[in-house]
């Protein structure tokens, strides 16, 4: 993997770059969709392709790691070859929805077992089996399995999942360059910087996990209940004490209005479930705010969801049709709004690299934060 940086905002530090990967160069900032268990939910690889143009989606370690397992994967030519996408893939190494099992699972310093959600089967994950499933699914970026605090969390609590996180980063940095000793890597591996929502240990973590040497770097742990404002104060922290020159993830991230402000803070990489599931359930964002299709008031509307985009789905049909299929409970509904919600999202970031390369990102941030919240 090689990240070039082709221009910064004096203003505010946001940046644009390239992302070369083994499956094809990625444009940042960059929002990737969610496909956590091998698909994005309602759209097709060539749905994402044609009309949603997005150079990188997500798959998720323990969902795909319990169905269909990895091994089954591996054989039908890894994560590209299983669900047909050409394109690239980071893998999540799955801390996150182990940490939201509260109760079915047991958290030490070799890992982590864990009840499976589908039927109680006991697993478990240790730092280095991360890294060698997420090898066999083939990902273009693997990510470290790292602990995870909520919030609010007690000072202790959050200092030794931080502890525990950075130790397991090295064993697992060990374990793949060990892996790729005699060959070269068509992958990477990010660590991923916690500490909960004091800046003094988000600050050491980072301290730590530089050493390590990286391609690649991620902020963890936001979007567990905190403010959105403290989301932002931590990436604000975080950020410009990791290398420069490295691509920055915030994982887990991204209501509309946010994905500038990450970017805003230096950030060249997101992702968020935020526009697949809001589709799915009629809220649609729009360049004039967000559309709750349900609402009465489309019933007769002929427009088009959103006038300013080009997508098939404002393309194609009226708000008052998309109505009808959501009330309808038709399937449709679901492809027809995901489509459009992440076209959206990647529209949205297209538009900031371009302001960017431009030298007009402080005008794109002003006016995406005069959007309403709601669309009139």
């Amino acid at each position: 993997m090689r990240f070039e940086l082709e221009a910064v905002c004096p203003t505010t530090g946001a940046r644009a770059g390239h992302l070369h990967t083994a499956h094809g160069v990625i444009p940042t900032p960059i929002f990737m969709p969610v496909g956590t268990q091998g698909t994005v939910k309602g759209l097709t690889p060539q749905q994402l392709i044609e009309e949603v143009n997005a150079p990188i989606i997500l798959g998720n370690t323990y969902h795909l790691f319990l169905r269909p397992g990895h091994e089954l994967i591996q054989r039908h030519g890894g994560l590209h070859g299983f669900m047909n996408w050409p394109r690239a893939i980071l893998t999540d190494s799955g801390g996150f929805q182990v940490w939201s099992l509260s109760g079915l699972r047991k958290i030490s310093d070799d890992g982590v077992v864990f009840s499976s959600h589908l039927n109680g089967d006991r697993h478990l994950f240790t730092p280095e089996g991360t890294v060698d499933v997420q090898m066999a699914f083939g990902s273009d970026i693997l990510m470290v399995l790292d602990e995870c605090v909520g919030y609010p969390a007690e000072p202790k609590d959050i200092r030794r999942a931080m502890d525990r996180t950075i130790a397991w980063a090295r064993r697992q940095f060990t374990h793949y360059r060990e892996q790729h000793a005699d060959r070269v890597a068509t992958n990477t591996l990010f660590p991923i910087v916690q500490g909960g929502m004091d800046a003094e240990l988000r600050a050491a973590c980072a301290g730590e996990l530089v050493q390590l040497n990286a391609e690649g770097y991620a902020i963890g742990g936001l979007s567990v209940g905190e403010p959105r404002e403290l989301s932002l104060a931590m990436t604000e922290v975080t950020a410009p004490l990791l290398p420069a020159e490295k691509p920055r993830y915030v994982m887990g991230v991204g209501l509309p209005e946010e994905l500038t402000e990450y970017v805003a803070r230096g950030v060249d990489m997101m992702d968020c479930v935020m526009p697949s599931r809001n589709a799915r359930n009629g809220c649609l964002f729009t360049s004039q705010g967000k559309v709750l299709i349900k609402q009465a008031r489309f019933r007769d509307d002929f427009g088009p969801l959103d006038p300013n985009c080009g997508c098939y789905t404002c393309r194609s049909f009226s708000r008052a049709y998309l109505r009808h299929l959501y009330i309808a409970s038709e399937m449709l509904f679901g492809t027809l709004a995901t489509l459009h919600n992440l076209r959206f999202y990647l529209d949205r970031m297209r538009g900031m690299r371009t302001a960017i390369v431009e030298g007009r990102f402080p005008a794109f941030l002003a006016e995406s934060r005069a959007v309403p919240e709601q669309a009139p």
